[in-house]
């Protein structure tokens, strides 16, 4: 594809797609959703949330994009899967992988501040979705991804998207955008209250 040429993907992606290939994990964030993070990371210094790691896809292009004082805190529910992304990624001292239901893991961590919190999975997302925006600092972000109708969806989740976006869209501290790249994109960015 053309639009992908230029993206200069993350040196340990190939290998991640590979393994995430082989245990047949079908959820991965795409090219375009990477490079997006990974833009986005480099626009912040300071504490990441991803919730949901899967098998490490996301996290890999996040890591590229922070600087050398971030840190990015990543989790998942499922070991097997997260297991992929350990291997490839345990090693760099920024990443600390989470193993635990991710409405357990926004209970855990009320009070806490992000500069960008990726929400790939259902809490901090379809549920738990004020627990995870409550976690975002003014002028942070929140990004979410698979907002365009996609070929793996239940019959019954074209309405629980729309939902989500009206929800999104009601509150007054996030200033956001809905994006038509890759799977659908929205990235908000919540402000300083009055």
């Amino acid at each position: 594809m053309k639009d992908l040429e230029n993206l200069r993907p993350p040196a340990v992606l190939e290998e991640i797609e590979r393994a995430t290939a082989e245990i047949g994990f079908a959820m991965a964030s795409d090219r375009q959703t990477g490079s997006m993070l990974r833009t986005l990371a480099a626009t912040k210094s300071g504490a990441f949330l991803e919730l949901g790691t899967g098998t490490g896809i996301s996290t890999c292009w996040i890591l590229d994009g922070m600087n050398a004082i971030s840190t990015l805190v990543s989790v998942e529910h499922d070991e097997k899967v997260q297991a992929v992304a350990r291997q490839h990624l345990g090693g760099d001292p920024r990443l600390t992988l989470k193993n635990m239901d991710g409405e357990a893991f926004l209970r855990s961590v009320r009070g806490q501040q992000f500069e960008l919190v990726f929400a790939d999975t259902w809490p901090g997302k379809y549920y738990a979705l004020d627990e995870a925006l409550s976690l975002i600092k003014p002028g942070g972000l929140y990004v979410i991804d698979d907002m365009l109708p996609q070929p793996n969806w239940p019959d019954d989740h074209a309405p629980k998207v729309a939902e989500l976006i009206a929800a999104l869209e009601r509150r007054q501290d996030l200033v956001l955008t809905k994006l038509c790249w890759s799977s659908g994109l929205i990235i908000a960015t919540r402000i300083a209250s009055a």
